[in-house]
């Protein structure tokens, strides 16, 4: 049975979570913030179902909270909040957020978005060992509205199937770039294919993203042993 961690400060809203979701899922919950990351690593929920607006520490940091922690990093995070309007949306989508459902929810909704994300999530990725490397990669492909783009950005960590980094793109989750290792004096070296599969707003100018290969090159600096 897989596992959904709940945090929302709002007892009589998590009870009601609980009810209509535990016939499916193992459900673990809290109305502490601070205690939402020690029960992920303790329980190693499959997914969060994450209240926003919650005293002394919001939803919004401890999405980037538990994007910053190796395990939990590709935790598929299902926002469920009273607070309405496209702006809560946005955000939501700059930190990697899988869904957002507001308050009163549709249980029928959630629970298909759920079975969908699950289904076609890949349990490797909390095991891939990621290293902190600095590389020069050049993106090419095409944005959500159509338009080519061809730029650089620089990894913070990669591992064998994937890599963090930044770069002044704006990009969408689902976006597939052609990725090529590059440098100064350096011709660019195809290394894969890569699939946005988070998305983090670190400032005005540079977006933070997690890339998924889709395919690598014998290139790629780790290779599967």
């Amino acid at each position: 049975m897989k596992k959904l961690l709940i945090v929302d400060d709002d007892n009589a809203m998590r009870g009601v979570m609980r009810a209509r979701l535990s016939d499916t899922y193992e459900i673990f919950d809290t109305e502490s913030p601070e205690q939402a990351l020690a029960l992920a690593l303790e329980h190693r929920p499959d997914a969060v179902l994450l209240d926003l607006m919650m005293p002394m520490f919001s939803g919004f940091e401890l999405c980037q909270s538990f994007h910053a922690l190796s395990y939990t990093s590709y935790l598929p995070i299902f926002v469920i909040s009273g607070a309405a309007g496209i702006k809560y949306k946005e955000r939501c989508d700059s930190l990697g957020v899988t869904d957002y459902f507001e308050k009163p929810v549709d249980f029928k909704k959630l629970k298909e978005k759920l079975a969908a994300e699950l289904q076609n999530s890949r349990p490797e990725r909390r095991t891939v060992v990621r290293v902190r490397m600095r590389l020069t990669l050049r993106l090419r492909g095409t944005d959500a509205n159509g338009k080519p783009f061809d730029d650089l950005a620089e990894t913070e960590d990669v591992s064998t199937d994937g890599f963090l980094c930044t770069c002044a793109l704006f990009l969408v989750k689902g976006i597939v770039a052609d990725v090529f290792l590059t440098g100064k004096g350096k011709e660019d070296q195809y290394v894969g294919r890569g699939c946005v599969v988070r998305k983090e707003s670190s400032a005005a100018t540079w977006q933070r993203y997690g890339f998924q290969f889709e395919e690598t090159t014998e290139d790629w600096v780790l290779r599967n042993s």
